[in-house]
C-alpha cells in the first residue's frame, strides 16, 4: 500500500497534496489563499492535525485542478503542513472533498478514480 502523493493546483498554483481519507476536512497552506475568499466560522472548534491542536476560525473557498480537471472545495488555512515521502505539502485533501468530488483512492496502486470530476453531473438525494 502507499500513500497518494500527487501534484495539483491550488489557487493558480502548483502544489503536492496528500489525499487522505482519514481526514475530515481539506487543509491547505496559508501561503496558497491569498486570493481565495475567506469564511469566518462562527463557533470556532478544535482538531488534532499531524499532534497538532489546531482552533478553526475560518476557512476558504478554494478553486483547484487535479490532472487538470477542475474542482472547488472549503479549506482550513495552516501555516505549515511538513513534508511527506520527501515531498514538502502545500495541500491535505481530506473526505468532504473527495466525497463533494467523488474521486475514489487506490492504495495498492497509487491512483485516483476521477470519474466524478471528469462527468461533472451528480444525483442529489
Amino acid at each position: 500500500m502507499s500513500r497518494i502523493v500527487k501534484e495539483i493546483e491550488i489557487e493558480g498554483r502548483k502544489a503536492t497534496a496528500l489525499f487522505d481519507t482519514g481526514a475530515w476536512h481539506t487543509y491547505v497552506r496559508n501561503d496558497y489563499l491569498k486570493k481565495a475568499p475567506k469564511l469566518s466560522v462562527r463557533e470556532p472548534y478544535k482538531v488534532a492535525l499531524g499532534g497538532r491542536k489546531l482552533v478553526i476560525r475560518e476557512t476558504y473557498l478554494v478553486q483547484g485542478k487535479i490532472e487538470g480537471l477542475g474542482f472547488n472545495t472549503e479549506a482550513v488555512p495552516v501555516k505549515r503542513l511538513g513534508r511527506i515521502d520527501g515531498h514538502v505539502l502545500g495541500a491535505i485533501i481530506g473526505a468532504v472533498t473527495l466525497e463533494k468530488w467523488e474521486i475514489r483512492l487506490d492504495p495498492k496502486t497509487g491512483t485516483l478514480d476521477l470519474e466524478g470530476l471528469r462527468r461533472r453531473e451528480f444525483t442529489e438525494f
